[in-house]
């Protein structure tokens, strides 16, 4: 098999009422980990990657590894690049290989949004790509992206049928009172926002800022509509606090085959939990 395409997988899901987990990764034991998981639960995944993943890795290893693992693996695997503002570097990732990009211009004002969108999905449709853009404004900082609580924007869904007309993206990521990073309450996010966005916009729409939701939350907005969980904090968080437990342990260790280990089960247990409150089990 190879990559597989986003926009068929989304589509699915919608149709079938579950979601895509899509979790960030930033190497390849964070790969590996979401990989054995959607493996062995027989779900199809999509492999996130922001900028900066790019930047650190390369685009080029990062294609080859999902390509690798799609040949290994007899599920779908997706990879993705994530919140990418820069439209040379979303062009750049697309000429390398990327099958679904997101274009993030949400801190833009409405009519550049949508410029920006629209030059993102005619660049993509020729090389058969699928796209994904924001409207609204989550809060909380991925990256250099950074958005204050207070000036979160939830999303309209008249804008959102507006913005989806005119862009023809894939998919729609929405702010409905998610954030991106560790949240200091428990978030109460907005589901009579997110069934009218879901009556009125007939594309897959996407979650973002999951980490830290409760799972009650999370399969709320998947049965009102949301297609795709964007994870990645809940990944990175164990991975690291294991890797600090095995060396309080082993302060004289050295080899990363050894202290890689342990990081990585720890990331899958929660790449397996997430899997399993998208219902996506046995979706492959």
């Amino acid at each position: 098999m190879d990559i597989a395409s986003t926009k068929e997988m989304l589509l699915d899901a919608k149709k079938r009422k579950y979601a895509i987990p899509a979790f960030n990764i930033h190497n390849l034991e964070t790969m590996q980990g979401v990989l054995e998981a959607a493996n062995e639960l027989n779900s199809p995944v999509i492999i996130a990657t922001t900028p900066g993943t790019v930047s650190y890795a390369g685009a080029d290893y990062l294609i080859a590894m999902a390509k690798v693992a799609a040949r290994r693996y007899n599920i779908p695997i997706a990879l993705h690049l994530d919140h990418c503002s820069d439209i040379d570097i979303l062009k750049g990732c697309i000429e390398a290989g990327y099958k679904s990009v997101m274009i993030d211009a949400s801190l833009k004002d409405y009519e550049e949004n949508i410029r920006i969108t629209k030059e993102a999905v005619a660049f993509a449709q020729s090389y058969n790509v699928t796209v994904e853009a924001e409207l609204g404004l989550v809060s909380g900082q991925e990256e250099e992206r950074k958005v204050d609580e207070k000036d979160n924007v939830l999303t309209d869904p008249f804008m959102a049928v507006d913005f989806v007309e005119k862009t023809k993206i894939d998919s729609l990521a929405v702010a409905i009172g998610t954030a991106h990073g560790v949240y200091r309450a428990e978030p109460k996010l907005d589901f009579e926002r997110l069934t009218k966005i879901n009556s009125v916009v007939t594309i897959p729409l996407v979650l973002h800022g999951a980490s830290g939701v409760p799972a009650k939350s999370v399969i709320r907005a998947i049965e009102n509509g949301i297609c795709k969980v964007n994870i990645a904090t809940e990944l990175k968080m164990p991975f690291a606090n294991a890797i600090k437990e095995y060396f309080q342990k082993n302060p004289d260790a050295s080899d990363p085959r050894y202290y890689l280990v342990p990081a990585k089960e720890a990331l899958k247990k929660v790449a397996i939990e997430k899997i399993q409150i998208c219902n996506s089990v046995n979706r492959g």
